[in-house]
């Protein structure tokens, strides 16, 4: 009996270390997200998960085009449930922005992006990215609800840069950045 007790207890304790180590990482280090719509097509398809990394935005900045996830701006006097966002970054903090006929302008110069198969043609702006804020959009911008519509992403909003597909098998691999 004292063989299975210490067998039990190996086991009991083996699970509980792992499932600290799981839960200090999804708090500090990685998290798996899911995507529920279209917006990022075709990057991301809905019901793809992906892994964010939550460390490098204490360490940098954010930069131009990567894919990130944040938490969704709330409007003054919101009380519904908070949900997790992805888009890709677009706009750095003083930095002005203007969509002409479907094109990012960035103080004026046209920025280059690889995914334009679902560009719109529409006109935004042109605005100032206030300090510490940033703008976000999709990359199926017609289906896109983005900094267009809410506003700027604050910098406390965000999570991290979206860094590897997981699911489906088939499409696993790193998100890049443009």
């Amino acid at each position: 009996m004292p063989r299975l007790k210490h067998w039990l207890f190996d086991w009991a304790e083996t699970i509980v270390v792992a499932l600290v180590l799981a839960l200090i990482i999804r708090a500090f280090f990685l998290q798996v997200f899911w995507i529920p719509s279209g917006s990022m097509e075709p990057t991301l398809d809905i019901n793809d998960r992906i892994v964010v990394n939550k460390v490098p935005y204490h360490f940098r900045l954010p930069r131009r085009l990567e894919v990130v996830v944040f938490r969704q701006v709330q409007p003054e006097g919101f009380t519904g449930e908070k949900k997790d966002l992805i888009k890709r970054l677009v706009g750095l903090p003083g930095e002005t922005l203007e969509v002409k006929n479907g094109v990012i302008f960035i103080n004026g110069s046209p920025i280059q992006e690889k995914h334009t198969g679902n560009q719109d043609f529409a006109n935004f702006g042109p605005v100032t990215i206030p300090p510490d804020s940033f703008f976000v959009m999709g990359d199926n911008r017609p289906e896109s609800a983005d900094s267009r519509y809410w506003g700027f992403l604050p910098k406390k909003n965000l999570i991290g840069p979206a860094f590897l597909r997981i699911w489906p098998l088939f499409k696993f691999g790193l998100i890049a950045s443009e």
